[in-house]
């Protein structure tokens, strides 16, 4: 079911600005990189940070525990990363990156599983903060701890592997892979997570980037309509987001709650799950019907 556009999880640049240093505000940077982009995203917010910001440390926000590679957290997992940062549950979140996976999507989603429900993504991220002059600062903020307790942990917004081979037998959601077609159809290998390409039978694909503009920022409206519809994707049906690792389909899901869509969930495993297992069956070549 599709809801009115939901704007309130996007801010923009000077939305922010306009609000830095209220009390319940609490900006956390989320960036994350490929290993191969050769950026350390914790030495990059001590060198330069938008003010005030604190950082969330995303690579490491994973159930290490898990046998699903780059698993979502565990709920005590985020409450003490909550409660590190200074949290409370009736902070004001918006979160940024300064990535090219556009990995604040990935937090939000996260942020969204526990139950905060104010929480946004900056628009256009620190690339264009900084590029409008906007404060930034180095160093480390100094932060008080809280208690803060998560109010949900939602599953239902999750896929594990088995929901995902039950699918292709009964289809009953739309499988929607935010990797590049080459990786999809199987033309060249995933390389990022030294497996063979292709797809999950029956998925389509819609690479990431043709959600946002030029500049970062995301595409609205019936622009952001289209991307979707020219993937084929049946907006009124449901929604599973897959890509390598789960980061980037994030960015897919979160474009969809812009268009108020709400029957969406993530594929944790991704393709590192389901490429490497055997036993999975896989296709190659475009998307059937394409």
């Amino acid at each position: 079911m599709n809801h009115p556009a939901n704007t309130g999880i996007l801010v923009s640049t000077e939305q922010l600005a306009e609000t830095l240093g209220e009390d319940r505000l609490i900006i956390l940077d989320a960036s994350a990189h490929l290993p191969d982009a050769g950026r350390n995203p914790a030495a990059e917010f001590a060198a330069s940070h938008i003010s005030g910001a604190r950082f969330l440390d995303l690579p490491d926000l994973i159930d290490k525990v898990s046998p699903v590679p780059a698993a979502l957290p565990r709920a005590d997992q985020f409450e003490q990363r909550m409660r590190n940062l200074g949290v409370t549950s009736d902070s004001r979140i918006v979160l940024y990156d300064d990535s090219k996976l556009r990995s604040s999507a990935r937090a939000w989603f996260i942020c969204r599983m526990f139950g905060l429900q104010n929480v946004a993504v900056l628009d256009g991220g620190l690339a264009k903060w900084k590029a409008e002059g906007r404060p930034v600062e180095s160093g480390q903020p100094s932060i008080t701890a809280t208690d803060f307790t998560a109010t949900a942990d939602d599953r239902e917004w999750v896929r594990s592997k088995a929901d995902m081979l039950a699918n292709i037998d009964n289809r009953s959601e739309q499988v929607l892979d935010a990797r590049d077609a080459q990786r999809f159809t199987g033309e060249i290998g995933d390389q990022v997570h030294d497996l063979p390409g292709g797809h999950i039978p029956g998925a389509l694909n819609l690479p990431f980037p043709n959600v946002l503009n030029e500049d970062g920022t995301f595409k609205r409206g019936d622009s952001l309509r289209a991307a979707f519809e020219k993937a084929g994707v049946d907006l009124s049906a449901p929604v599973t987001g897959t890509c390598g690792s789960g980061m980037t389909a994030s960015v897919l899901l979160f474009a969809l709650k812009l268009l108020g869509k709400e029957n969406i969930a993530l594929y944790d495993g991704s393709w590192s799950e389901w490429g490497a297992d055997p036993a999975t069956p896989k296709e190659i070549g475009a998307p059937s019907g394409s």
